[in-house]
């Protein structure tokens, strides 16, 4: 299981290989017009999945407090899931076949196709949807203003006339290998993560080819590349106080500052979070907590809590394989894995405590998306809805809540944040992380 220590390689391996798979199964991806006002798919409905039956025995056992529940799934033979995104009642799906499904209201409602490489990151910012592929380009969306069911391609990052006007200066091109440049505004391998700014003004795309490169929303132009790792990114977030995460397959997480100049931005490097021998995966985000969130390719997801210094909280282990996405929500932090599993913990203080793992994929589990429950009743009751989309080439909708109660038998294995026992052993114990780049001691 050594392989799995580079697990986003390992699927990238596997990407390769899908077009023959699909041969096999017959279901070849369709052909249509992006100007179709119609869903270019076939209908495939919601299924329930006794739902209705393990939410009433739960009621019954929990003094009306609502479990975690299977609300249904979507099964589709054309290729595996690697991308989600949810905008109130939309939901985008992005998978090998080069196809993005928009679905309302569990319903198929839209659809639209990419020339070339697969759906591995999708993200909204305003009326634009960005999806980046396998082929290192990211394409860029809009909804129609008249056909609110018809999405129009608008572009491709870098800009071809930014692409032409860079070629043609030899100072554009940089060392990408001992025998090979390239210019500095294009991803020459695929694309991994996207993640927007607090504001919704930058967008950054992290890619295999160990850069990440910082692009305007308004006019899609790249503002700065840079060279951050020593193998793949397969994170990027973008957070609190200007700060931006990236996690490696190189085992590290860096942290970088943002800098707004005249002409663009400026990223500087302030330091390496976690420094470990397996991959980092996934990264994700509480803004109002402040707290970071890293799954590793060894299964455990490890945190880091403060307001004005980041300081390791400690590890959560739900996983036996691989951490391949990671969602938060509220209180909640779900993280999908390569064992076909979904954890969903809740932080309550100090502590995480296991609410469910959710079990009902039969691959690994690629993507979350996560909304807020528009059918929620109950004022203080938060619940989500969450999407898991999955190498099984289905995506299952769940209902969850953190008012469901913990698993018995892992009250005992949540971890405190004061508790250094299961650091990694590349950690240095009790790290801090200023935001201004300082760095200190816990005090305990």
């Amino acid at each position: 299981m050594e392989t799995i220590l580079k697990e986003n390689k390992l699927l990238g391996e596997e990407e390769s290989k899908d077009n023959s798979l699909m041969a096999v199964d017959g279901d070849s991806p369709p052909h249509y017009n992006d100007d179709c006002s119609t869903s270019p798919f076939r209908k495939s409905p919601w299924s329930s999945h006794e739902s209705t039956h393990l939410y009433a025995s739960a009621v019954e056992d929990t003094n009306n407090v609502p479990p975690n529940v299977l609300m249904g799934s979507l099964v589709r033979e054309e290729g595996h899931i690697y991308s989600l995104a949810a905008s109130g009642d939309l939901l985008y799906t992005g998978s090998h076949s080069k196809n993005i499904r928009v679905w309302r209201n569990q319903k198929e409602f839209s659809g639209f196709k990419s020339n070339s490489g697969l759906v591995k990151t999708i993200v909204i910012a305003g009326e634009k949807i960005f999806t980046g592929h396998q082929d290192g380009k990211i394409r860029v969306w809009k909804i129609a203003n008249k056909n609110s069911g018809v999405h129009k391609r608008v572009g491709t990052l870098p800009a071809f006339k930014d692409y032409l006007i860079s070629s043609m200066k030899p100072s554009s091109y940089v060392e990408v290998n001992s025998n090979r440049k390239a210019l500095w505004l294009k991803h020459i391998d695929a694309i991994s993560c996207l993640s927007l700014n607090e504001d919704k003004t930058l967008l950054y795309s992290a890619s295999w080819d160990k850069t990440f490169k910082v692009w305007r929303v308004l006019d899609s132009k790249c503002l700065e590349s840079v060279q951050s790792h020593d193998d793949a990114v397969n994170s990027i977030v973008a957070g609190f106080d200007g700060l931006v995460f990236t996690g490696s397959a190189d085992g590290t997480i860096k942290i970088w500052s943002r800098e707004l100049q005249e002409k663009g931005t400026k990223h500087i490097f302030l330091q390496t979070l976690l420094k470990q021998e397996c991959a980092v995966t996934a990264l994700a985000l509480d803004l109002v907590a402040t707290m970071v969130y890293c799954g590793s390719s060894d299964g455990v997801v490890n945190f880091w809590e403060g307001d004005n210094h980041l300081f390791h909280g400690g590890a959560l282990r739900g996983h036996k394989l691989a951490v391949l996405c990671l969602v938060t929500a509220g209180n909640l932090v779900i993280s999908g894995s390569a064992d076909m599993g979904i954890t969903v913990w809740k932080r309550s203080g100090v502590e995480h405590l296991c609410l469910s793992m959710l079990d009902g994929h039969a691959g690994p589990v690629k993507c979350l998306a996560i909304e807020r429950d528009p059918d929620e009743s109950i004022p203080g009751q938060e619940r989500w809805i969450l999407y898991s989309g999955s190498l099984d080439k289905s995506v299952k909708m769940w209902r969850i809540s953190e008012r469901a109660p913990p698993m018995t038998q892992w009250r005992q294995q949540s971890y405190s944040s004061l508790d250094t026992k299961h650091l990694p052993a590349t950690l240095p114990a009790n790290p801090a992380f200023s935001s201004q780049g300082g760095v200190g001691q816990r005090k305990e």
